[in-house]
């Protein structure tokens, strides 16, 4: 059996900033209770790492962000890359708290992008994941941001207005807003495109297009992230006989490895370079 990587895969520049910003948070305040506002990316060994260090990850899988705000009444809270809402950050400025915004300059970048069109009239059309923390800190910024998961949302949608806008969250499948935007020209051809998938999210969607003679592609990542998730829907979208996620190496069933000749593993962007590793020399022991 042969192993191999994907190239590129792991780890993007976002990711690596907001975890450096953390633990840069912890070491200049040392006594500072410090919380995140949600988890900081999507990866729960990364969530252990900082509990580690004292730095809590509040669920907002169980409550909205304004909601775990109310419930912290003093230390330093942390934004998590995937953005926040102005009016989060003003709430946490007028309760006194201090803040450190750990938002990905990709998704900055789209947010104000976003700002720009309407601004200038425009409706906007945002490709995103329903409650997805990148999705709802768009939606925040204005109520003529219109949502659309798939395109029966955007077929129910009923916009009369001349000026529209379509852009997307930055971690979605690069396949699926091709053939969004195919659907929206159809509906509304008078919209102006502007695709914002990062350029960690395609490069690493693209390699895994690329892959024709894969028998089984593990996936390394946490279930919660989405940019993860599309790497799965895509592998799958291009043929591949057999794709499973995993978080680490633990979850490897050595009967999935029967009869199979090439094994590839890629991994989400929010992914440690170590569990990757890991899977890597485990399934080299195996052959």
């Amino acid at each position: 059996m042969e192993v191999k990587r994907v190239v590129p895969s792991g780890y993007c520049k976002g990711v690596v900033n907001a975890i450096k910003l953390a633990k840069q948070t912890r070491a200049e305040n040392p006594d500072e209770k410090i919380y995140i506002l949600g988890m900081l990316v999507h990866n729960s060994f990364v969530s252990d790492e900082l509990a580690s260090l004292g730095i809590i990850t509040l669920d907002d899988s169980v409550a909205g962000k304004e909601e775990l705000l109310d419930k912290v009444d003093e230390g330093i809270i942390i934004f998590t890359a995937h953005g926040i809402s102005d009016r989060i950050k003003n709430k946490a400025a007028a309760k006194g708290l201090k803040y450190v915004d750990a938002t990905c300059v990709d998704v900055l970048k789209t947010q104000n992008i976003i700002k720009e069109h309407l601004k200038e009239g425009y409706q906007i059309i945002y490709f995103g994941k329903k409650k997805h923390p990148e999705a709802e800190a768009v939606l925040s910024i204005s109520d003529r941001i219109h949502l659309v998961t798939d395109e029966k949302d955007l077929e129910a949608l009923d916009l009369k207005e001349d000026k529209l806008f379509l852009t997307n969250q930055t971690t979605m499948s690069y396949l699926e807003l091709k053939d969004l935007i195919e659907k929206v020209k159809q509906i509304y051809p008078q919209t102006v495109v502007q695709q914002e998938i990062c350029n960690a999210t395609s490069s690493r969607q693209e390699a895994i297009a690329k892959l024709t003679d894969c028998d089984l592609l593990y996936v390394v990542g946490d279930s919660k992230s989405n940019n993860t998730n599309k790497l799965v829907d895509i592998a799958r979208k291009q043929g591949i006989r057999k794709v499973l996620l995993i978080h680490s190496y633990k979850d490897i069933d050595r009967n999935d490895l029967a009869d199979v000749e090439k094994v590839y593993v890629t991994a989400g962007a929010s992914t440690p370079p170590l569990l990757i590793d890991e899977v890597i020399s485990y399934l080299k022991e195996a052959e």
